[in-house]
């Protein structure tokens, strides 16, 4: 029978039901997940002089035995062997506990060596081991096991698998040319060196090599589904530029720089015949819609349609007002189509939208129900896209003749995400404010400076702002000893009331009572608004010009960020007041942090090295695959290379005929299952 390294590793010599089980438990199904199942840390086993070693250290010490081991029991169930081992000039005491056997391989005055953790002061050391004379190399693997199976077992595993598909393990992942170019080792030597390294810098090498093989196999897989996306999908979207120059310089102001080179970005990949898929990301306030606006109206000047999800009615509502009176002075027809739109409305949208006399239509998932017929539609754009789960976002790109594609979050996307979970998508970033914008003022406050910080918002209410108070939770809680919604809201409606009034706003409110609370607000019907973080997001209100976030530290960077930026949105100097009194020096880190810079990207980064992308977005959720060897938050220029190195691969002309290439794809399928969180 043909061996291949998708055997399953019940194939193994000793592997009966029993013990598969146990290894499918560590993610353990075949040869192959077996041979990259790579230790977590080597013990070093070269030896050293007790007067050599640093306390607490592990360490190895060869000596002579110069008394008999003794025996003690005690407690339940409890041993200790003890001895004492002369090294050199020097001699210690050793104690192995709970390893009685261990006193039949010691014999006074033979010469054996022990590995263990060194107590420097009272000369004694806690033992783990013999070593045996076998053992070849001084960095011993150590792996992950179980309560199932034992490491030791782990290791004999792995070493028959290594002998017994030794042939199969040499097939290359990555090109010659690229190892060369980045000193890599060869496949079969990461695999050799990850298992039994010769010393340190050998294991230090062969990670390297396994960490970037895992990086460009994850980034071959993301430009080849690109590749194959551009090549069977889309239609060119011939806009007329100079109509479209005409109109921008009709604007009641000057794009930045950074919207010039986006809206540029995005025309390009439009014109081409091959499907655009392509990520919009922005600090809040930098201008997306108007990059956005402009796109859409290239496509309308093409002929075609253009239709604008966004995951809120508010929200929906919001954007149709902002391109309503952006096309104000053209013949481009905006509608808005959401749930709440009435029935002879909502007819009336559908006829004259399959008849192409609408324009631009925008809305919430109403957009994307079957009887949304659009005439001719050219570009689709979903707003704050993380929202909408991945049957939505596909659905929105299979309505029309498969429109452009262009997905807008206000989110800042570090760069670690933007290269794993949304490589397979183009991405342009607007990394600049538009002239004149204020920059928010950050103080953070304990909670001794709490009543300041209100007498500071009553001052700003008197010259007639408004603002916002963020609490965690909506009520009080047992367990948690934070600020709820409701308690603020009845404490604040007493020390503004009556000069000024109070609002309430929460999740657990039904939609249409959430819409009317924030048009109320913006009204100015109301001067305070108590909120939990359904005001995160697309909320404009530019008369707010205080942001005060209580038990700050119960937030992450990236929500903090996103908070602050419902104000500033106006012409007023604004505010973020970060109330919190941190346990933790990660917390005292965070609050600080957030004083010192405004940037999205760099509060982004910053939250994805504290906190890690599961504790950010969710482990299923993150996007970021996980990575056996490879670390893509500390590993981001090794990740970036590899994605560089594969763009270059599939950029070449007639690159599917390409030998390396074609042999890498046929390996591709196979080694992939070795990683299965890509997916």
């Amino acid at each position: 029978m043909t061996k291949s390294l998708m055997d399953s590793v019940g194939q193994l010599t000793g592997v009966g039901p029993k013990r598969e089980q146990a290894l499918n438990h560590l993610d353990i199904y075949t040869i192959a997940d077996l041979v990259t199942y790579y230790p977590t840390r080597y013990d070093d086993l070269a030896e050293k002089l007790p007067s050599q070693t640093a306390d607490g250290e592990k360490v190895t010490f060869k000596g002579v035995v110069a008394s008999a081991p003794v025996v003690r029991r005690f407690g339940y169930k409890k041993v200790m062997v003890t001895f004492r081992l002369s090294i050199e000039h020097e001699t210690i005491q050793v104690s192995f506990f709970n390893q009685p056997w261990i006193a039949q391989k010691i014999d006074i005055q033979n010469e054996i060596a022990v590995y263990g953790t060194y107590e420097q002061k009272k000369q004694r050391m806690t033992g783990m081991k013999i070593i045996l004379n076998e053992e070849e190399n001084d960095m011993q693997a150590v792996y992950p096991a179980s309560k199932e199976i034992r490491q030791s077992t782990i290791k004999e595993l792995v070493f028959q698998a290594l002998h017994t598909y030794a042939n199969l393990i040499d097939q290359e992942l990555i090109p010659e040319s690229i190892r060369r170019r980045y000193q890599l080792m060869s496949h079969g030597e990461v695999i050799k060196n990850m298992h039994q390294p010769t010393d340190a810098v050998t294991a230090q090498a062969a990670r390297r090599t396994a960490s970037f093989e895992e990086f460009f196999i994850f980034q071959m897989r993301l430009q080849l589904i690109k590749q194959m996306d551009r090549q069977n999908q889309g239609r060119p979207v011939n806009f007329d530029n100079d109509e479209l120059k005409q109109f921008i310089t009709t604007l009641p102001f000057e794009l930045t720089e950074a919207q010039k080179r986006v809206v540029n970005e995005i025309l390009r990949d439009m014109r081409r015949p091959q499907h655009m898929n392509r990520l919009l990301q922005g600090d809040v306030g930098s201008g997306k819609t108007v990059v956005a606006a402009l796109a859409m109206y290239g496509a309308i000047t093409a002929g075609m349609q253009a239709t604008l999800m966004a995951p809120t009615e508010i929200l929906a509502q919001q954007h149709a007002r902002t391109l309503g009176n952006f096309f104000a002075e053209t013949d481009v027809r905006v509608e808005l189509l959401t749930g709440s739109t009435k029935a002879a409305a909502r007819r009336q949208i559908l006829e004259d939208l399959v008849a192409g006399d609408i324009d631009i239509l925008v809305g919430t998932h109403a957009l994307i129900q079957p009887d949304v017929l659009f005439h001719n539609l050219g570009l689709a754009v979903i707003d704050e896209q993380h929202r909408f789960g991945v049957k939505q976002r596909a659905k929105l790109r299979e309505i029309g003749m498969n429109p452009d594609v262009l997905a807008m979050t206000a989110t800042p996307i570090p760069r670690t995400l933007a290269i794993t979970a949304y490589g397979e998508m183009d991405v342009s970033i607007i990394d600049q404010l538009p002239a004149g914008r204020k920059v928010i003022k950050t103080e953070w406050v304990r909670h001794n400076g709490y009543e300041k910080v209100l007498d500071f918002i009553k001052s700003e209410l008197a010259q007639g702002a408004q603002a916002y108070v963020v609490t965690p939770l909506i009520e009080e809680s047992e367990t948690l000893d934070v600020q709820n919604a409701e308690a603020v809201y009845q404490e604040l409606a007493d020390v503004f009331g009556p000069t000024y009034q109070v609002g309430l706003l929460h999740g657990r409110m039904a939609n249409q009572e959430k819409e009317q609370v924030m048009a109320e607000f913006k009204a100015n019907q109301f001067q305070v608004l108590v909120s939990t973080t359904v005001i995160e997001v697309g909320v404009d209100v530019p008369n707010a010009s205080v942001m005060l976030i209580l038990d700050a530290d119960r937030f992450g960077l990236s929500q903090l960020h996103q908070l602050r930026g419902r104000v500033g949105r106006g012409e007023r100097q604004s505010y973020n007041f970060l109330v919190s009194d941190p346990k933790t020096q990660y917390g005292i880190e965070r609050m600080e942090v957030m004083t010192q810079t405004t940037d999205g990207f760099v509060l982004a980064q910053k939250d994805l090295e504290l906190r890690g992308s599961g504790d950010i977005l969710g482990k299923r959720q993150s996007g970021v695959p996980e990575f056996k060897v490879g670390d893509p938050v500390h590993d981001l220029k090794m990740m970036t290379i590899a994605q560089e190195e594969a763009i270059d691969m599939v950029a070449k002309p007639d690159w599917d005929q390409d030998p390396e290439i074609k042999t890498l794809v046929e390996l591709l399928d196979e080694t992939m299952a070795r990683y299965r969180n890509f997916d």
